[in-house]
């Protein structure tokens, strides 16, 4: 059995039923939007969101309620929006290998389909009083703007330190994961302490699982996203932030005119990623990623075992050994 497939063991039947529920609640009268939103539906990916909220509710409580549902669409009717708005803001013409919805349809009605995104998300929140739940999402979607925009401001002077790279990460990625997690647990009404447990636990996460995705940049294997694409685009992550803070002052001049100058250029590219690697920013890196993810199952550790918890502690170990 594949690891997605023993990761939603427990919640395999609520996910069924949150399929039906989210079609659902995509439904309009205009025939160009529901032709653009079954498009959407039929390219989904692995769906991790929704099952962080269900099997934390689950693990909390063993049950799901009528609040999870919703919780767990309207994360996904939001973040979907997100994803739309970013391909048009990227210019990008492909998500998860498929054309994205603005090469298909150009940009203008990308825009509109995230905004209807995004309004059906609030709304189905709104309509229901589902206010607690609103709050996490609105919370979550507000730091990942502020993410985005502090690493443009920062890309283009290259002086990220590790503090704000860290900051960046949690704003971009992590926070979202968790007001997931946040989510389930208030959805069956966990005390306080208890969401801000869940909360803290999903963006620990959260940042394991995007220090991954930043190790992919040096791998040499086939995984999916090409080698060098974030010195390409110039993003400063962990290895290259670790190997500035530690080099002399004349290799750092290199490294920051490599990735000013050279990005475009394979070979300078390839030359910086095997400097990187003979420097230690790989091995810094994976001992920072595999804090977080210590840090996380701590959290779980106080908690007692059923087969929910079961599933998130085989999603963590997902998060930092998956190949892609």
């Amino acid at each position: 059995m594949k690891v997605i497939e023993r990761i939603k063991a427990p919640i395999v039947d609520e996910m069924e039923v949150f399929e039906k529920k989210f079609r659902t609640s995509m439904r309009t009268n205009v025939v160009l939007l529901n032709r653009i939103t079954a498009f959407i539906v039929s390219r989904k990916g692995k769906q991790m969101r929704p099952m962080f909220i269900f099997l934390t509710a689950k693990m909390l409580q063993n049950e799901v309620t009528d609040r999870t549902y919703r919780g767990a669409s309207v994360v996904e009717l939001i973040h979907t929006a997100t994803l739309v708005h970013d391909d048009v803001v990227d210019e990008s013409d492909y998500r998860r290998g498929f054309f994205s919805l603005n090469a298909l349809w150009k940009n203008k009605i990308a825009v509109l389909v995230g905004d209807f995104l995004l309004s059906k998300g609030l709304l189905l929140s709104i309509d229901h009083g589902d206010f607690d739940l609103l709050r996490i999402i609105s919370v979550a979607v507000k730091e990942m703007s502020e993410g985005e925009l502090l690493q443009i401001e920062k890309a283009r002077k290259l002086d990220i330190t590790e503090a704000v790279y860290y900051e960046i990460i949690r704003q971009k990625t992590a926070t979202l994961i968790a007001a997931c997690t946040a989510m389930g647990a208030a959805s069956v009404g966990s005390d306080e302490d208890t969401i801000k447990e869940m909360h803290k636990f999903g963006e620990l996460v959260g940042m394991a699982f995007q220090i991954k995705d930043d190790l992919f940049d040096y791998s040499e294997a086939a995984i999916g996203k090409p080698t060098g694409i974030d010195i390409k685009e110039q993003k400063m992550t962990l290895p290259l932030i670790y190997t500035l803070n530690t080099v002399s002052p004349k290799e750092k001049k290199w490294i920051i005119n490599t990735v000013k100058k050279h990005h475009n250029n394979k070979k300078k590219v390839r030359e910086l990623i095997t400097f990187v690697k003979e420097h230690g920013g790989i091995e810094y890196t994976i001992q920072k990623m595999k804090e977080y993810h210590q840090a996380a199952l701590n959290i779980l550790a106080k908690y007692p075992h059923n087969e929910a918890k079961e599933s998130l502690e085989l999603m963590l170990n997902y998060v930092i050994e998956r190949k892609k």
